[in-house]
């Protein structure tokens, strides 16, 4: 949907407009339980700052997030110009943008915006500000999260919160993230689970450790929090049947 919309920076303005206004409104319509984020900004203040990691199915709603904290809130986008499109969509809640995805150390010759990117994180975050990165995004696998972001908060050494969001009246899309389109006049559910510690910065082995740890929190406070909204047998039919 958003390749045919970007096809000029005209069309991509008024997408912009259209998906940003259709998210306030769905945000003012509805009834919101957020819990946990009283542990994510203590986290935060230890001074190196916090990556707040969720799936990129969930990215409408996530938002909210930077309306329950007085930090700065930076959101890791994409590059491309449907990243243009969500930036213009969600800046009016006061977030700020890092363009560009996490670095691929398998190819840094050929990933200069990864790379750039990573170290625009690692500024933020050490200057003790927040971080929302979608660890399965750009292009996937799905719910799987890749070590790039980790080895940031590994760098940066910052905690991790993962955090899940659902809504009670909403679609699963048939797209490669099964991307979540709430309906206005939902319950919405945010979720931040206990914080992950980040590997020590010369243990490289732990990387793969806090990886798994974190996929795992994710995958079990979506389905925790889909439980809440109710949204959780539609959610396990469409995992089954991907």
């Amino acid at each position: 949907m958003l390749k045919r919309l970007v096809k000029s920076r005209f069309a991509g303005k008024i997408a912009s407009f259209l998906i940003g206004a259709y998210i306030h409104f769905v945000h003012a319509t509805s009834t919101w339980t957020i819990i946990g984020v009283d542990q994510a900004e203590r986290a935060a203040d230890r001074g190196n700052g916090l990556m707040v990691l969720f799936w990129h199915g969930r990215l409408m709603m996530a938002p909210v997030m930077r309306r329950q904290t007085a930090k700065r809130f930076f959101m890791l986008i994409s590059a491309h110009r449907d990243g243009d499109i969500i930036a213009d969509s969600v800046k009016s809640f006061g977030l700020e943008f890092i363009r560009g995805s996490t670095a691929n150390p398998k190819k840094r010759q050929n990933d200069k915006g990864g790379i750039v990117a990573s170290a625009n994180m690692l500024e933020a975050l050490s200057d003790g500000h927040m971080v929302g990165v979608t660890p399965d995004g750009p292009r996937g696998p799905r719910e799987k999260v890749q070590a790039g972001a980790i080895r940031v908060a590994q760098h940066a050494g910052a905690p991790i919160a993962p955090m899940a969001v659902s809504v009670s009246r909403g679609r699963l899309m048939k797209s490669w993230d099964r991307f979540l389109i709430a309906w206005p006049f939902s319950r919405c559910t945010v979720i931040i689970g206990p914080v992950i510690e980040p590997p020590p910065e010369n243990d490289m082995a732990m990387v793969e450790t806090v990886r798994q740890s974190v996929e795992n929190a994710l995958i079990s406070l979506t389905e925790e929090a889909d439980a809440m909204t109710g949204l959780g047998a539609h959610n396990r039919h469409t995992r089954e049947s991907a």
